[in-house]
């Protein structure tokens, strides 16, 4: 028996967007026959919006924050109320005012149970504007660069480069590995991640696995990527 753990974005979705209904219908009867769960700096609102609710009725959890707020069977069971703290918010609204590229939408900071997802461009950026962001990091690479200075200001706190255009923020220890400590360690764990480079927030949990011997980690290049491996196991 196996335990499979899934990222959402870049995963088993385009980055914020709906999953493939091709790819729905296959994966909605992998999760009735398979211990699924599913691992995503998004909220819970977010996640089924994008996976449709009777999808999300299947994984045994849905750790929606990164491991902060989870669900079951769309029903809540626990959340963390951490909140960013204000010399951190502080510092990073100065790289907001300081930072070259010049697209604002709003949104910057967007709180979530346990968590902060700060976005340079905003998470109000509709495709065109988000596209830009992308291209524009492809060289720049600001949100590591980020990401590496407030670990190094705040090292009570992790910030970790999540999805295409944000960085995810916790407490250190409150990124996607926290939720191993629901996980029978006897049952070997595949995990699903496009974002397991060092730095990236799926990374912390495939370390987590890879360092205790727990499974086997795949990095995907998107969802077309994740079936075509699934269908080979």
């Amino acid at each position: 028996m196996k335990n499979f753990i899934f990222d959402v974005d870049g995963t088993l979705t385009p980055s914020r967007g709906r999953i493939n209904e091709d790819f729905r219908l296959w994966f909605t009867d992998f999760c009735i026959e398979n211990d699924v769960y599913l691992v995503t700096g998004s909220d819970n609102a977010k996640t089924v919006e994008q996976l449709g609710k009777y999808l999300c009725r299947w994984p045994v959890f849905i750790y929606n924050c990164s491991g902060s707020d989870v669900w079951a069977k769309n029903e809540h069971v626990r959340t963390d109320q951490w909140k960013l703290p204000e010399d951190a918010h502080d510092w990073l609204s100065e790289q907001l005012s300081q930072n070259d590229f010049s697209i604002r939408t709003g949104l910057h900071f967007e709180h979530r149970p346990g968590m902060c997802n700060f976005s340079i461009v905003g998470r109000n950026a509709n495709f065109k504007q988000r596209q830009a962001w992308i291209d524009y990091e492809a060289w720049n690479g600001d949100r590591r660069r980020i990401a590496d200075a407030f670990n190094k200001l705040f090292p009570a706190l992790h910030a970790t480069v999540g999805g295409e255009t944000g960085i995810d923020i916790a407490p250190l220890g409150a990124d996607k590995s926290q939720i191993l400590k629901d996980f029978d360690k006897s049952k070997e764990i595949y995990f699903f991640g496009d974002k397991m480079f060092l730095g990236g927030n799926d990374y912390p949990l495939a370390k987590a696995i890879i360092d205790n011997n727990l499974g086997k980690c795949y990095t995907v290049k998107d969802w077309k990527h994740t079936w075509e491996i699934l269908k080979t196991l």
